[in-house]
């Protein structure tokens, strides 16, 4: 175990990868994944466009919890089998869009992912979902796993048996 190498590692994928995979739930329980590119602000949250249209909008008016995931390019990885990931566990809100919090984060998707960005923030059934982690969990590779949790999301915690977390 080595928490500075785990702590690069944890910060790179969170500046390399562009995509963050969401996990919903319905009001009647029923799961949906989806992917949206993302960014993400000093304090880790983690923000979205998301269609008011989308199967994960409604499932996150009706249910405002999400399980979002940062995995690491098949290409990249050295093991397929222990591709690095992070997952957070957040609690969705939407940005209103007449906020200076709204107009910060279209200048950071524009900074990162260019022109589009201006066409795809004036449609009208667009929303920023901001997401705001309260636990994760960071996979380096086979037997490196890390809980993080809220009050600090830069600490790393080492655990050697997830099902049974004697770290907590």
């Amino acid at each position: 175990m080595n928490i500075a190498r785990a702590k690069a590692a944890y910060a790179l994928l969170i500046n390399t990868v562009r995509t963050v995979v969401l996990g919903t739930v319905s009001a009647d329980n029923m799961p949906n994944v989806s992917y949206a590119p993302f960014v993400i602000d000093e304090a880790k949250n983690i923000y979205v466009f998301v269609s008011k249209l989308s199967i994960h909008a409604y499932n996150l008016q009706a249910n405002p919890i999400a399980s979002l995931m940062l995995i690491e390019d098949e290409n990249k990885s050295k093991q397929i089998f222990a591709r690095r990931r992070l997952t957070y566990s957040c609690k969705a809100t939407t940005v209103d869009r007449n906020s200076t919090e709204w107009d910060c984060i279209v200048n950071k998707f524009e900074k990162r992912f260019g022109n589009i960005v201006y066409i795809i923030h004036n449609l009208p059934d667009i929303n920023i979902i901001k997401f705001t982690p309260y636990e994760g969990l960071f996979i380096m590779n086979f037997g490196s796993i890390y809980k993080i949790k809220s009050d600090d999301l830069e600490r790393l915690i080492y655990i050697e048996d997830v099902n049974n977390d004697s770290a907590s």
